[in-house]
């Protein structure tokens, strides 16, 4: 890749947390990192001069640069471990095994033990993480034997050794930690019932052990033992503020692809995830131009074939948002809740972050396809019968009911044409008439246009609700120009779009790019007005102040303002400065108008 579309990518990175992957030239993985801001943290090797001669080294080895968004910092420290541990990047630091992060696991074995690990096995137990902090993990565990009276020994609890009575009580149980189930003293089911609370827990559900907590600390409190109180009060505290799990590994999903879709008029972008033993260690999003409008299942379905081939991959179970039919093999499974639709979703999000930079780039490199795309948006969005290549729209201002004033500005391909703006003055209007205001501005600039044969915009948009957009439409009537050009109203409170003879407004998607062109043409009309305003009330204020000095004319205020620059400075000048610029006579007067003022 060469140098200016690297910096095209660094432009473009989204600012959110995720993990960011280093290419050498010859596509080989060179480096990975997580950030907190991607566009901060990888925007930085290449502004900063760096100490290191390694990291020096790195930087002018990056040839691309990709990335995979996620929730929180802690899945991107999680997601930036499995890829190091997956590809052993050349100047990452090598993991040598997968001891890194903690897990609490829930033993498969009659009376379940339930310990912190570092390493995992496919034996059928439970594993609860990785957490990223041994911390959290003591006070989980500490929580659990709080509440529950949960072995520690690691004998082999079967109900013929303990009908032998092979096994005796040891101090756990004198001391309240455990129930004996070594000497039957305790029934495996009841045991049970212990282990699935805290399975709920380590899940995230503190619902009810909140409540127990809760009611220990009141009983502890009651009975004045508030050192103990104090305790269980730390527990809830640390309880009510942790986050259970990563949404990125759950070590029961695995050898599984993960696949999602977002697309538009002209693409569609579909988000490969492959996991492994409950960790993503591949993501991949592919664009496909459509030919014939195809639907988002005929993309999925051809991108899912394609993907497979290019990584062989083997995986017999895919996430999907929709049922697709790709193989008679493979198990399709299509979330609706839990952890598979937490991938599910975090797979949907980086396609739609793909489209945006790829959206932001086309931009920059390619202005006319991403016009087209702009304008064929519009097109559809707002129901018409071309593209607006060239939009007007109108704002009235009049504030206080003084010096009522109109604004038009006018957009191009989707951008501020500033040298057609127009100001308007009313004229035919006395006082504050928001709607006979907006009949005059707009039959004032289409007979104007007409008289001189100037090309007609596609869309005129009113900032107003029904109100202003019927009175914009007597004046297209008056000038037979109803039918000819699009006219919608917009409504500032909810963002209304107002079409004529239609009293159903239309509601766009809040995110959409028709909105925010609408919203900007709206807030530009609204500035220019102001602004128009604003200079008119300034003017008629000096002109009022000054020709309100008897024997003074325009030619003198003229050369008064260009010296002294304000009305305030020249109110505050001593005669002799006044005299030096305007003579003896009119300096007298000014200066007695204002002091004997």
């Amino acid at each position: 890749m060469s140098e200016p579309a690297l910096k095209i990518q660094l432009k473009t990175l989204p600012n959110a947390p995720g993990v960011y992957q280093y290419f050498d030239e010859e596509g080989t993985l060179i480096y990975v990192g997580k950030a907190k801001n991607l566009k901060k943290r990888v925007s930085s090797y290449f502004t900063k001069t760096h100490e290191n001669g390694k990291t020096r080294v790195l930087v002018k080895k990056i040839a691309s640069i990709k990335h995979i968004v996620v929730a929180t910092e802690t899945d991107a420290l999680l997601l930036e471990n499995n890829l190091i541990k997956k590809n052993k990047p050349r100047y990452n630091v090598l993991l040598k095994d997968d001891k890194t992060y903690p897990w609490i696991c829930i033993k498969k074995e009659r009376f379940p033990r339930v310990f912190s690990t570092r390493r995992v096995f496919k034996d059928g137990s439970e594993y609860f993480g990785p957490y990223t902090s041994m911390k959290t993990v003591y006070t989980l565990l500490d929580l659990i034997k709080g509440l529950y009276q949960i072995r520690t020994c690691k004998y082999d609890l079967s109900p013929e050794k303990i009908a032998t009575g092979k096994y005796k009580v040891c101090l756990e149980y004198h001391l309240g930690n455990c129930k004996g189930g070594c000497e039957g003293f305790q029934t495996a089911q009841a045991y049970e019932e212990n282990i699935v609370a805290i399975r709920e827990i380590l899940k995230g559900n503190f619902k009810d052990s909140l409540s127990q907590f809760k009611q220990q600390m009141k009983q502890f409190a009651e009975e004045m033992h508030f050192e103990e109180a104090q305790q269980i009060k730390e527990k809830v505290e640390v309880l009510e503020n942790y986050q259970a799990k990563s949404t990125i590994i759950n070590p029961k999903i695995s050898n599984v692809d993960v696949f999602s879709i977002v697309s538009d008029e002209s693409f569609g972008y579909v988000n490969f995830l492959q996991i492994s033993y409950g960790s993503i260690i591949r993501s991949h999003t592919l664009e496909i131009k459509k030919k014939l409008d195809e639907t988002d299942l005929q993309l999925l379905e051809l991108a899912i074939t394609e993907i497979r081939q290019r990584f062989n991959s083997n995986s017999k179970e895919l996430y999907v948002p929709f049922e697709v039919n790709v193989g008679e093999n493979l198990k399709i499974t299509v979330p609706q809740l839990g952890d598979k639709k937490h991938i599910l979703d975090l797979s949907i999000r980086n396609a739609k972050y793909f489209r945006m930079d790829r959206f932001k780039q086309i931009k920059i490199t390619d202005p006319d396809r991403h016009v087209k795309r702009i304008m064929a948006q519009m097109k559809a969005d707002l129901r018409l019968g071309e593209e607006p290549r060239h939009i007007e729209c109108f704002d009235n201002s009049n504030i206080q009911g003084t010096h009522p004033v109109a604004a038009c500005v006018v957009f191009k391909n989707g951008k501020p044409s500033k040298k057609e703006y127009r100001h308007f003055n009313i004229k035919t209007v006395v006082g504050p008439d928001d709607f006979a205001s907006m009949e005059e501005v707009v039959y004032r600039r289409y007979k104007r246009l007409l008289d001189e044969k100037e090309p007609l915009p596609q869309l005129i948009i009113i900032d107003g609700g029904k109100g202003q957009l019927s009175s914009a439409l007597k004046s297209l009537d008056a000038l037979n120009l109803r039918g000819t050009i699009a006219i919608i109203g917009i409504a500032k409170r909810l963002e209304e779009l107002f079409y004529p003879d239609d009293p159903i407004p239309l509601y766009l998607d809040k995110k959409s790019e028709t909105l925010k062109i609408i919203q900007q043409l709206r807030n530009e009309a609204h500035r220019f007005g102001i602004e128009h305003h604003r200079n008119k009330r300034s003017k008629t204020a000096l002109n009022t102040e000054l020709e309100g000095i008897p024997g003074i004319g325009d030619k003198t205020i003229v050369e008064l303002l260009k010296t002294f620059k304000s009305v305030k400075r020249i109110a505050n000048a001593k005669l002799d400065e006044l005299e030096a610029v305007v003579g003896v006579s009119r300096a007298e007067k000014i200066y007695n108008y204002y002091h004997t003022k």
